[in-house]
């Protein structure tokens, strides 16, 4: 059985599509829920479904983001996860933390990779008019939203979309994707899907 650990910054709404997909015969199951924000609201989610969660602000860290890394990696490592899953993570991990997890962390990432890294991927889509947007899952490494896509799930464009629409067509689709993809890597395949 893998252990996975959940790295989040929000509400978690990834977080818990992660954790409710891994039960029964699924090969991983969750072991950490940890976050740079100590008023995420995804701690208290993951808390109350009997995970075990970690918070280190980084803030005090502000221009020091080895510092932080090195304070998240105590409880990270504690808890021996064989998958890093980032859900919404919002700090860029530098190449030292990403190679000590190397092959072994999963983010989703909301756009069509290798279309829109970074941010403000749905008004990009949008200024483009893409036909098309969706969400990637990829392996991270050292350089940001670049890894090797495991999975992508496509949603349309609408006419009358907005950012703020469409960000939640693809938040859904998300849900979807992220479990999938999770549980193919948990069990060591590592073939791509397309949702």
């Amino acid at each position: 059985m893998k252990r996975v650990a959940i790295l989040i910054s929000g509400g978690g709404s990834n977080m818990m599509a992660l954790v409710d997909s891994m039960t029964g015969d699924h090969p991983a199951r969750p072991v950490l829920v940890a976050s740079n924000d100590p008023a995420a609201a995804g701690l208290a989610r993951a808390g109350a479904r009997g995970i075990a969660t970690a918070a280190v602000d980084h803030r005090p860290f502000r221009g020091d983001r080895a510092a932080f890394e090195s304070a998240l990696l105590e409880p990270l490592l504690a808890a021996q996860p064989d998958i890093l899953c980032l859900a919404g993570f919002m700090r860029i991990l530098t190449p030292g933390f990403v190679e000590r997890f190397e092959g072994r962390i999963l983010n989703i990432h909301p756009s069509l990779l290798p279309k829109y890294p970074g941010l403000h991927t749905h008004a990009r889509a949008l200024e483009a008019g893409d036909r098309q947007a969706g969400a990637s899952v990829h392996l991270v490494t050292p350089e940001l939203d670049c890894g090797p896509v495991l999975g992508q799930a496509r949603v349309p464009v609408m006419p009358d979309d907005t950012p703020e629409t469409l960000a939640a067509r693809v938040l859904t689709a998300e849900h979807r994707l992220y479990p999938a993809v999770l549980r193919r890597f948990a069990g060591g395949e590592m073939g791509r899907i397309d949702l």
